[in-house]
């Protein structure tokens, strides 16, 4: 696993306590991958999301229905 050093501003720091402190994390640094964890499945549903619609756009129309549409969504959202 690689070492970083980052700095962090004060009131994000005492975030970070608080999450520690309140036995929600062990560590700051397993909070910090958490949230990365986090970042990096949004922008992956964001990816999804603006490729369907420059197919739509490009298509004009889809042969999804409206059921099936909000299937995928869920289910690529819920992971």
């Amino acid at each position: 696993m690689s070492r970083q050093s980052i700095s962090f501003t004060e009131p994000n720091d005492e975030w970070l306590k608080a999450q520690v402190d309140s036995k929600e994390y062990s560590s700051k640094s397993e909070l910090v991958n958490d949230l990365i964890r986090q970042a990096r499945k949004q922008q992956s549903q964001v990816d999804w999301l603006r490729v369907k619609l420059e197919q739509a756009e490009k298509s004009g129309f889809t042969e999804d229905s409206k059921e099936q549409i909000l299937k995928q969504s869920k289910s690529l959202f819920n992971g």
